[in-house]
């Protein structure tokens, strides 16, 4: 093989390489925080009321295909909020509730006998595998089932989830639920008047996240 053909075998490497660089770097997405929620479904026991919240996430990403798939998406515990009128919404419950009863909702929820935010100020899903379904949500789109572990509380558990991916005016819109029991993660479900009024030990978690970057078209389809 002459001069010229050796460069060129070389540069079909590099090019090679290159192009895989690129495409890993084209499946990943960072989660558009501000853009992103988690709503969450609390149950009632005894004469309680059922309740919506409404939390942010603080930081994230995902990359959906490849060698590399995965990613971790971190909650930001500080910021739910109990019985915001989207919270309802979204969790299926009907009216409003008053700032008051919500003021005090969110001083049980967030204080140390629950989820103590000042201590655990953040929840994460460490996502270790990323795998396309053969399944399609009911409007069409991809969905994938994501694996890893959950940490909040302060307890990690094994989490595993399905997901829709959705391509949405130019970004990725990942929907799912998953339900968790409040005692696995060493809290317990607030009540009073020796348990008359209180909340349900199962909690079902919606997420609506926001990907930005990657390749859109095709994580969707």
């Amino acid at each position: 093989m002459g001069a010229n053909g050796i460069r060129g075998l070389l540069l079909a490497v590099v090019l090679a390489a290159v192009g895989d660089r690129v495409e890993a770097v084209a499946s990943s997405h960072t989660v558009n925080a501000a853009a992103s929620r988690v709503y969450i479904y609390v149950g009632k026991t005894g004469l309680g009321h059922n309740h919506g919240v409404e939390g942010r996430l603080k930081s994230g990403s995902l990359q959906l295909d490849g060698d590399g798939a995965g990613g971790e998406l971190v909650f930001d515990m500080t910021s739910f909020d109990a019985d915001t009128d989207a919270a309802r919404r979204y969790v299926g419950l009907i009216g409003s509730t008053d700032a008051s009863t919500r003021q005090q909702v969110n001083a049980n929820m967030k204080g140390a006998a629950v989820l103590d935010v000042q201590r655990y100020p953040t929840a994460k899903f460490a996502v270790d595998g990323v795998k396309r379904t053969e399944k399609k949500s009911r409007d069409g789109h991809a969905i994938y089932e994501l694996s890893g572990k959950f940490t909040l509380h302060g307890q990690t558990r094994p989490l595993k989830l399905e997901a829709s991916v959705e391509d949405k005016d130019g970004d990725l819109h990942l929907k799912g639920n998953f339900s968790i029991l409040q005692t696995q993660y060493g809290i317990r479900p607030y009540s009073k008047a020796f348990g008359a009024v209180g909340v349900a030990d199962r909690l079902t978690i919606y997420g609506d996240i926001q990907l930005e970057g990657g390749d859109q078209e095709n994580a969707a389809k």
